[in-house]
């Protein structure tokens, strides 16, 4: 008895559920976080974005508007999901490292001034995650399954 407590084997279990959530979770909260502000200006140039890899303000620009922009809701689809989580995985530790400077927790003397690190590491995780397991089948690619 203290075992199924324990375990919850009481709540049916439903791994592509689980997915599914994570899917739409992880990406619907980083397009609308992070995506809509870039996709909503309609443009591939900015001057004033970070450029951490040095390959210029307007390239780093387009590649984080396709990551969290069009990278994200494809995640949520179901569409790519293992190189498109990949792809948004690096974007963001790129991020967390170079502008960031992989800011977690307040250190004596040091504010993190809203940088949020552990929002970074769970969209880290969650991303992770999705590259290990897949979109599940409750997605556009668990539809096109053989």
């Amino acid at each position: 008895m203290l075992g199924r407590i324990l375990k919850a084997g009481f709540v049916p279990t439903c791994t592509d559920l689980g997915i599914l959530l994570l899917r739409v979770g992880a990406g619907s909260t980083l397009f609308l976080r992070h995506g809509w502000e870039k996709v909503s200006t309609l443009t591939f140039v900015n001057d004033h974005f970070p450029d951490p890899l040095g390959i210029g303000h307007s390239t780093s620009w387009a590649i984080t508007l396709l990551c969290d922009g069009v990278a994200s809701l494809l995640i949520v689809l179901g569409i790519g999901t293992r190189w498109l989580a990949a792809l948004a995985f690096v974007n963001i530790t790129i991020a967390w490292a170079f502008v960031h400077h992989f800011s977690f927790w307040d250190l004596p003397g040091k504010k993190l001034s809203g940088d949020h690190g552990e929002l970074i590491v769970l969209y880290l995780w969650a991303f992770a995650a999705l590259m290990v397991t897949g979109s599940g089948k409750y997605s556009v690619e668990g539809m096109l399954k053989d």
